[in-house]
């Protein structure tokens, strides 16, 4: 915290200035009053925030912008500063995570039926209010994670989005028990995901072009590593790959009744399938649409019992931009993370 000329008290902060290409600098460093936590809310001091895909997306365009100027970053480790009045369960110095679910309606019938991620009126952190590419931020108190005890608060950082989001990613590919799973793409979140299916019996197949990516994966345990198709049919596998044209790919290497599960908010155009190879046999297609609070729980909770190798690249906030322009042009093996 710093104080400005007038001597009050201000946030160091990213914002998107003007959406575009990591190269026509999209981002811009300021200052700002630090932000007040509402009557559930809780006002953080950053410790560490991840850099996702999806901020990237935010950052280029590819997602619309949801309000002007609006800080990224949804990996959060914060201590709690202040308490808002209607927020139970927390007191200052806490530390505690803030991940992409920021808010939902709570009387939707998606929300009634625990599907809250499929809310109409969800927020989002870093998209619809301000994240954690700054030195403070405000969060809601209903949607925060107390955090497992002994991690470090950057390797703590990727847990709350890319580990949540690869968890429920993994649900949706309705992986049998010892089953065979590809894994398309191998940045952040694969590379937790991977371990987690691992850990359960799986046998791992990795498809990625990047060499770095291919050496982590096989030392994390996969079966196999490679640009080209797996080496056997595969039961399941995931998209982490915001590339579009891997559709149909990953759909023709499932063994009959396999399902692909789309794990990215952004995808390119997929292109025209073909029903005999990609679809029949009972093969599913399906999306991956954000998570709920209990998705983020119970992942956390077998992140305690696992202790996943969390693989980091540490970036000070105020390279936060060269994060993501590291993030485009696939120099970051494993997950960046934004450090004071």
């Amino acid at each position: 915290m710093v104080r400005d000329s007038s001597g009050d008290a201000s946030s160091v902060a990213w914002v998107v200035e003007r959406p575009g290409p990591m190269g026509s600098a999209p981002l811009r460093m300021l200052e700002r009053p630090v932000p007040a936590p509402g009557p559930h809310g809780l006002l953080l001091e950053v410790l560490a925030c991840g850099v996702c895909r999806t901020d990237l997306h935010l950052a280029e365009g590819d997602l619309p912008p949801r309000r002007p100027r609006c800080t990224p970053g949804h990996e959060i480790v914060g201590r709690v500063l202040a308490v808002g009045d209607a927020a139970e369960g927390f007191a200052p110095g806490d530390r505690v995570g803030a991940a992409w679910l920021a808010a939902t309606c709570g009387v939707c019938h998606f929300c009634r039926t625990g599907r809250e991620n499929l809310c109409p009126r969800s927020r989002y952190t870093g998209w619809d209010i301000d994240g954690g590419f700054a030195t403070h931020t405000a969060v809601d108190s209903r949607y925060v994670y107390q955090l497992p005890t002994g991690w470090p608060d950057a390797e703590a950082a990727p847990l709350l989005c890319a580990g949540i989001i690869g968890y429920r990613a993994l649900r949706r590919a309705d992986l049998p028990p010892g089953g065979r799973l590809g894994i398309y793409g191998f940045g952040a979140s694969a590379h937790l995901t991977a371990q987690l299916a691992i850990a359960r019996g799986a046998t791992v197949h990795v498809v990625t072009r990047g060499e770095p990516a291919q050496r982590l994966a096989l030392e994390l345990g996969a079966a196999s590593a490679g640009a080209g198709p797996p080496p056997e049919p595969l039961d399941a596998a995931i998209l982490f790959a915001p590339a579009g044209e891997l559709v149909p790919v990953a759909l023709e290497a499932l063994d009959r009744g396999g399902t692909l599960a789309v794990a990215g908010i952004h995808l390119t155009d997929v292109p025209r399938l073909d029903y005999a190879r990609h679809l029949f046999q009972e093969r599913t297609l399906r999306s991956v649409t954000a998570n709920t609070r209990e998705d983020g729980r119970t992942f956390l909770a077998a992140a305690t019992e696992l202790r996943p190798t969390v693989r980091v690249a540490r970036y000070p906030l105020d390279r936060a931009d060269r994060a993501l322009t590291d993030l485009a042009d696939g120099r970051i093996t494993g997950v960046a993370v934004l450090t004071p």
